[in-house]
């Protein structure tokens, strides 16, 4: 019976300790009984180290229970909380927040107002209400300001004609005012060229200007040389003022033409 008891491992290591410390007390302990206390030295020993692997699984499973509250990050490669992830609800990937933060600054950056998941092969959209809490707010402030933009048909839209402005302007009336202001600016362009205000040159003519005839300082010559009357060359382009003589003027450049119409001289020429 000592036998079969001392073979249960479930049994209370202090019990078998006091088993074994009375039988060596025992003066009536015999020889023949030595094979039955090495047996029960070696369950205390067993019992021991049962016992001991026992707290190191539960200090480990504890350990494992705590890395399991971390989530993994597949851009940084980084282990975070819960509370430093998030989590894209039309596919469910999940990334952290400033992963996911410095990515949708990216895109805007890139002008690319259509935000898509930042996983592999995925094409799912992030949704701008859901990441407003977590990224900066001139970002949001830029995407949000796309969105609208986007709604915008094209053909309803232009921009400010001044480089130093450029502010997105909406054409939303069949009319057309040639002489507009930029509400961002507050600088004169013509709604119908898409250009600064040419005061003083009409718009057909000045689309039949070439690219390096229309800067500022060109129309405002082209304009003093309507009020003085000055006639342009028809092949050098320079403008000529006559101060007495006729009509047929000859330009530095050695072409001949009339100086009341501007059409190349002729000796049938009339005017």
């Amino acid at each position: 019976m000592a036998k079969e008891s001392a073979l249960d491992l479930s049994c209370d290591d202090f019990y078998v300790s006091l088993l074994f410390d009375e039988i060596e007390n025992d003066e009536n302990f015999s020889i023949s009984d030595e094979k039955s206390a090495e047996e029960l030295q070696f369950q205390e020993v067993i019992m021991n180290s049962t016992i001991f692997n026992q707290n190191t699984e539960a200090e480990g499973g504890a350990h494992e229970v705590g890395e399991s509250s971390l989530s993994f990050c597949e851009i940084c490669a980084e282990r975070k909380e819960s509370d430093e992830m998030f989590t894209i609800q039309t596919c469910s990937h999940i990334f952290c927040t400033d992963c996911i933060s410095k990515h949708v600054a990216t895109k805007i950056q890139e002008n690319i107002h259509v935000v898509t998941c930042p996983g592999v092969a995925c094409r799912e959209i992030l949704d701008f209400e859901t990441c407003s809490s977590i990224v900066p707010k001139e970002v949001i402030s830029r995407w949000d300001e796309m969105l609208c933009e986007s709604l915008i048909l094209a053909s309803q839209k232009f921009y400010c004609p001044y480089k130093d402005c450029s502010a997105m302007l909406v054409n939303d009336s069949d009319e057309i005012i040639r002489e507009s202001e930029c509400p961002s600016c507050w600088r004169l362009f013509c709604a119908q060229c898409k250009v600064p205000w040419h005061c003083g040159v009409e718009c057909v003519e000045f689309q039949q200007l070439n690219s390096d005839e229309r800067d500022r300082e060109d129309l405002m010559v082209r304009e003093l040389a309507k009020a003085k009357e000055w006639t342009r060359c028809p092949y050098c382009k320079f403008f000529v003022e006559k101060t007495e003589g006729c009509l047929h003027m000859t330009c530095r450049c050695g072409s001949q033409f009339c100086y009341k119409c501007g059409v190349i001289w002729t000796i049938h020429h009339a005017c």
